[in-house]
């Protein structure tokens, strides 16, 4: 079973003959969001993914293989919330009910995409938005200080904690400066609590 374990950075550019002849690994978006899978590519042929964690795989992406072999990333149809208002204001306002969730949203003109939630749904349409469930690909936003779904107590938490207050102290001429370590992590599935306000 071959290795995918490299990805080539979205901002290299490789010749178009050469992606289109790779071979396709179509993923949903909780697949795409995990650093190691056993996944079957689009020819039927088995393969392991293993990426660096916390790794989000984008429509698009390339993988390589460990005999070289590229392998492109392809964003699956799943069932989606699809959300659009009458009016811009009244979609700002779902956004932001949905980013006080911690919700991954993909932000689009004149829509939100969301994971299908029933609970959601109920709540965006109170806060007068169209709902629709629908299949087609998801690919949320990636988050303000980069990389994928972030949340308090990631890896990375405390990278982006320091970049988010960098760039508050620029703006606003202070700085705040203590650890914020934690040992654990979450995947998008974490049900438990974490002991932060939502404001």
């Amino acid at each position: 079973m071959r290795t995918l374990d490299k990805r080539i950075a979205p901002n290299v550019k490789l010749a178009a003959s050469l992606v289109a002849r790779a071979p396709t690994l179509t993923l949903a978006y909780d697949a795409r969001c995990k650093s190691r899978l056993a996944a079957t590519l689009d020819t039927g042929e088995d393969v392991a993914v293993l990426l660096p964690r916390g790794t989000v795989l984008r429509d698009g992406d390339v993988l390589v293989a460990d005999d070289g072999a590229l392998v492109r990333i392809a964003a699956a149809p799943e069932t989606v919330l699809l959300v659009r208002a009458a009016d811009p204001l009244t979609l700002m306002r779902a956004a932001y009910h949905l980013g006080n969730r911690h919700t991954p949203v993909e932000i689009g003109d004149g829509y939100l995409k969301l994971e299908a939630d029933p609970v959601l749904a109920d709540m965006l349409r109170r806060l007068g938005t169209q709902v629709e469930e629908t299949q087609v690909p998801f690919q949320p936003e990636a988050g303000a200080y980069g990389g994928g779904h972030k949340h308090g107590h990631d890896a990375t938490f405390a990278e982006d904690y320091a970049l988010a207050q960098q760039v508050f102290g620029e703006h606003h001429g202070h700085s705040h400066d203590h650890d914020h370590d934690h040992d654990h992590q979450h995947g998008s599935g974490c049900t438990h609590g974490h002991g932060h306000d939502h404001h």
